[in-house]
């Protein structure tokens, strides 16, 4: 059996039939694998892969499995992994897995160096913590390196951060940027799954309740949306003047969250910043108030002014941990704030990753066609596999659209032309 440190590889049948189930949903990818078996456009190469280890997931990695490449996965955040999911891909598909459901940070880091040993061509990281540990603590490795992509809007900030700092030491494909993928899996993707881990955790009413977002980017946009559909009285905190616009011109009522702080029931933050809910915050909270986050570290929320507020902390439910403030009033956080979705649920539904992943799989196989070609800098998905896996994803779902004619081609090229 290949090299791995899963919680328990008796799991993997079941998670072998969960696999299953998610490939159903995912068309896209299944006719990029079928083509990859084909071809191998992925032959020799080593991709080193730190996501979330979902069934969605194990569908990607088989593809690129098919695709020729040798493939080492591990967790990019330390509560996502599905460990069934995991052990499946160890003992099914004879892929390395190094992640465990719960595993501290310093194993959490171990295994991103274990996912590293394979000593990469590719990096496929969500988060970035992958490749900021490369450049840290890893140099040697960068020798390998031909390029990378990055699934989320966290990575894709830092590794951008790295870029204009000189400090990126080869190209990264910013996944996340594309359009098949942020306007789908940020917004619809984190808007389900976050409102399911929500009520998974809590079985509360949403119904009624004083909902607040924080952050109004496409993934605060989709927990807004399915909250209010919920229906939930939503507000939204912003810093960003046209973000808050466009809350308001969408019907929410757009607040400090300051003053979100003194009326919200169920607090999501979704921003990629530091201490959004901070000290100032919990002093004022209604008692009773639920708090989590769905930005991808455990970083918006600050855990830490929490406790120092709090005379007591008790886990009241499975991912509900109760802090009763020196005031006397109740505060509950969910999944120890780190993504709710993931949590206390299971992610994106696979519809949505269909497209996210078959990124994945288009980019690892651009990179590996014009990498001499690229810099050492942060890169938007081209566009021609944005446009090609919605024509994937319409056909697969059977829909038709129209074609421009000669003239209509001819018109949108010309300037001569006008009433």
């Amino acid at each position: 059996m290949v090299k791995h440190d899963v919680k328990d590889i008796s799991l993997a049948n079941k998670g072998k039939l969960r696999i299953e189930w998610a490939d159903m949903e995912m068309p896209v990818l299944k006719s990029i694998r079928d083509r990859f078996k084909k071809e191998k456009p992925l032959k020799g190469i080593k991709i080193a892969a730190c996501l979330h280890v979902t069934t969605e997931t194990a569908s990607l990695m088989e593809t690129l499995k098919a695709g020729g490449a040798e493939l080492t996965l591990c967790a990019s955040n330390p509560l996502s992994t599905q460990d069934d999911a995991a052990a499946s891909l160890v003992k099914n598909s004879g892929i390395s897995v190094f992640a465990i459901k719960g595993e501290d940070t310093k194993t959490y880091y171990r295994h991103i160096k274990d996912a590293l040993s394979i000593e990469p061509n590719i990096t496929m990281d969500d988060g970035a913590d992958l490749v900021s540990t490369l450049h840290k603590e890893e140099k040697a490795l960068l020798m390998h390196i031909i390029g990378g992509t990055e699934e989320t809007t966290t990575g894709v900030i830092r590794l951008k951060a790295m870029a204009a700092d000189g400090a990126l030491q080869y190209p990264i494909i910013a996944v996340n940027d594309a359009y098949t993928k942020h306007l789908f899996d940020n917004r619809y993707g984190t808007g389900q799954s976050t409102i399911d881990g929500i009520i998974r955790a809590t079985n509360r009413l949403l119904a009624g309740s004083v909902f607040v977002v924080c952050g109004y980017g496409w993934c605060g946009r989709g927990v807004a949306m399915r909250a209010k559909g919920h229906g939930a009285k939503v507000i939204i905190t912003e810093t960003d003047p046209l973000k808050a616009l466009e809350a308001t011109a969408d019907g929410y009522e757009v607040m400090p969250i300051r003053d979100a702080s003194k009326i919200g029931d169920i607090f999501v933050t979704v921003t990629g910043n530091i201490s959004v809910i901070s000290k100032d915050c919990f002093s004022v909270m209604k008692d009773g108030a639920i708090i989590c986050n769905t930005g991808h570290f455990n970083v918006e929320i600050d855990i830490e002014s929490l406790k120092m507020l709090s005379k007591t902390k008790r886990i009241i439910r499975d991912f509900v941990e109760e802090y009763t403030l020196k005031n006397g009033k109740r505060i509950y956080l969910l999944g120890e704030g780190r993504l709710i979705n993931l949590v206390a649920a299971e992610g994106h539904p696979s519809a949505v990753m269909d497209m996210s992943f078959a990124n994945q799989a288009l980019c690892a196989e651009y990179i590996v066609n014009n990498a001499k070609k690229l810099e050492k800098i942060v890169y938007s998905v081209p566009e021609k596999i944005d446009k090609e896996i919605a024509r994937l994803k319409l056909k697969a779902i059977g829909i038709k659209i129209d074609t421009l004619a000669p003239e209509q081609k001819k018109y949108l090229k010309s300037w001569e032309m006008g009433t």
